[in-house]
């Protein structure tokens, strides 16, 4: 419950402040604290794996935006609803692909990474009307878990966390119905796919391949950028990919499995400040062997 609480007391502040002065405190406290923590040596680990020529220098300044990135990301996260509530603040390039979505040209297996503030990419297909069930991993603490769930209700977001086979099985149930589904893919999967992310092989779920292969339905990638000053966001539709089916079902898992990672490198690569570096994306063994941090914590 004490997590819960501070939860509580964070957002009633937070909720006092305009919403840009939330974001900087956000990025001002994680700049502080975030160098400090164990996550630390874990985004410096990933930096240094996707990015191997960069200097100490750069690898310092791009732990540092990482960590600005993040920082504003949850603080944001207790005012979405003000966020979403002001159109000015979140444009979608490629609105009408959504629509022709939400308007019967569906379904579909939308894709994405945790890119700047991914929340804001949900937010977007329910302002585009489109029935999605969008997953997501139920937290450890289950009374955190209803605040972050009526958090994301506050701006229209229904969230399903499935558990096992029986998930999945809701997961088709849903498209059988005529409704997308929505996954982040960016994240270790032990029981998944090996296929390269940064010239690494990492474990990858195959959920997404696995459900546009059995339906017959394309994956819709999303991503987000911010864009500022402060908490201002482009959601993008990118161009929907088509997977091939030649009856060899494990081969074509596979081949959807690499699209997918090709598409979320790209994405990294272009905006690498504004992805999730402390998260253990590739087998333990890279973290395991990483040397102690030689990135001095950044300053304010």
């Amino acid at each position: 419950m004490l997590e819960a609480a501070l939860f509580d007391a964070v957002r009633a502040a937070a909720r006092l402040f305009p919403i840009d002065s939330v974001s900087d405190s956000g990025a001002w406290l994680a700049r502080k604290i975030g160098p400090l923590t164990r996550a630390h040596r874990v985004a410096e680990t990933n930096i240094r794996l996707a990015f191997p020529r960069l200097s100490d220098a750069e690898v310092n300044d791009l732990l540092r935006a990482q960590w600005t990135e993040l920082g504003r990301s949850l603080a944001e996260f207790v005012i979405l609803d003000r966020v979403v509530a002001d159109p000015s603040r979140l444009e979608i390039e490629g609105e009408p692909a959504l629509r022709a979505v939400a308007a019967g040209q569906g379904p579909v297996v939308f894709i994405s990474g945790h890119f700047s503030n991914f929340e804001l990419m949900a937010a977007a297909m329910v302002r585009c009307g489109v029935q999605v069930q969008v997953t997501y991993r139920a937290m450890n603490n289950p009374h955190m878990d209803r605040r972050v769930r009526r958090t994301r209700f506050s701006y229209g977001v229904r969230m399903f966390a499935p558990k096992g086979l029986e998930g999945a099985r809701e997961l088709m149930r849903a498209i059988e119905r005529g409704e997308s589904v929505a996954l982040l893919n960016d994240q270790k999967f032990n029981g998944g796919v090996a296929a390269p992310f940064f010239g690494v092989p990492a474990m990858t779920a195959p959920g997404p391949s696995t459900f546009a292969l059995r339906f017959g339905i394309p994956l819709q990638p999303l991503s987000v950028q911010r864009t500022g000053p402060g908490a201002r966001f482009r959601v993008i539709v990118h161009e929907p990919i088509r997977l091939e089916n030649t009856g060899d079902r494990e081969a074509d898992i596979e081949a959807g499995v690499r699209r997918i990672n090709a598409f979320i490198e790209d994405r990294v690569r272009a905006r690498p400040a504004e992805w999730f570096w402390v998260h253990r994306r590739w087998p333990n063994e890279v973290y395991r062997g990483a040397p102690a941090s030689s990135a001095s914590p950044a300053s304010a």
